[in-house]
């Protein structure tokens, strides 16, 4: 976890002015670098991301898994990333997959068996899966790993900037990630687990902010059947975690929580 705790990679310094009640303070601050990437997949241009510097390698892996355009690393023929031009392109074993031509297109179905409707992404209904595993988790280890998040995330601390997310099993974090948005984080994580061959369905997801519908889906395409975030879920993504299979544990800190489906992998309730 030695890279996780290099707070300042990533960062640059600005000179700012600081109130604090009566108190004006010029001082330089470290704020969180954004930057544009661009993925050309197969000599056409699909996507441009807006992410944290780091680990691009690993967000485009996990970006093109989770949208259902490679199913696995050996898939992905070339990969070839330069940083300072924010130009990453991709050539697959395949070519043009299916997947890929429907990227980013809408469809229109009922949510959740309750007569609502909801827009997915057309490559969100194809690669979405329930979730099923026999994994188990105590609230003493909801507590511990939300307490292990909020320890390596110094880049936080410093630039409030930063969503972080980590792995965790047996006590500890297996991997962890940290970026400006939510959905990369999710990326960056699957994208290490694909390149590096860790198993995601014997761990568990713990997330500093807020669940949404697609946070949920990314989970599900994961593999991962227990997620616990540090601030709330939305009303969409707990009914989708009802359908899917997954165990959602939301405000997580200090002694409390709150758990809001699929209890039963929950000991002690």
């Amino acid at each position: 976890m030695s890279e996780a705790m290099n707070a300042c990679k990533g960062t640059t310094n600005y000179q700012i002015v600081k109130i604090n009640g009566q108190s004006i303070e010029s001082m330089n601050e470290p704020v969180i670098e954004e930057i544009p990437l661009t993925i050309f997949l197969n000599g056409k241009e699909l996507v441009t991301m807006l992410a944290a510097a780091g680990e691009e390698k690993y967000l485009v892996i996990g970006f093109l898994a989770t949208e259902g355009i490679i199913q696995n690393i050996n898939e992905i023929k070339t990969l070839d990333i330069d940083v300072m031009q924010g130009v990453i392109h991709v050539t697959t074993v395949s070519g043009e997959t299916a997947a890929e031509k429907m990227f980013l297109k809408r469809y229109l179905t009922a949510c959740c068996g309750k007569g609502r409707s909801a827009f997915y992404f057309v490559n969100d209904v194809l690669t979405a899966k329930t979730v099923s595993t026999e994994l188990t988790i105590s609230i003493k280890e909801v507590m511990q790993y939300s307490e292990l998040l909020e320890a390596v995330s110094e880049t936080f601390r410093l630039t409030g900037g930063v969503h972080g997310g980590a792995l965790a099993k047996n006590g500890e974090l297996v991997c962890w990630s940290q970026d400006i948005g939510r959905h990369n984080v999710f990326d960056k994580l699957y994208g290490r687990c694909l390149t590096e061959g860790i198993s995601t369905y014997d761990k568990i997801l713990v997330f500093s902010g807020r669940v949404s519908s697609e946070i949920l889906l990314k989970v599900s395409k994961m593999n991962i059947s227990v997620i616990i975030a540090r601030s709330a879920p939305t009303s969409l993504a707990i009914d989708m975690a009802e359908e899917l299979g997954v165990t959602v544990i939301g405000f997580a800190r200090g002694q409390r929580c709150n758990i809001y489906s699929h209890k039963e992998r929950v000991l002690g309730l």
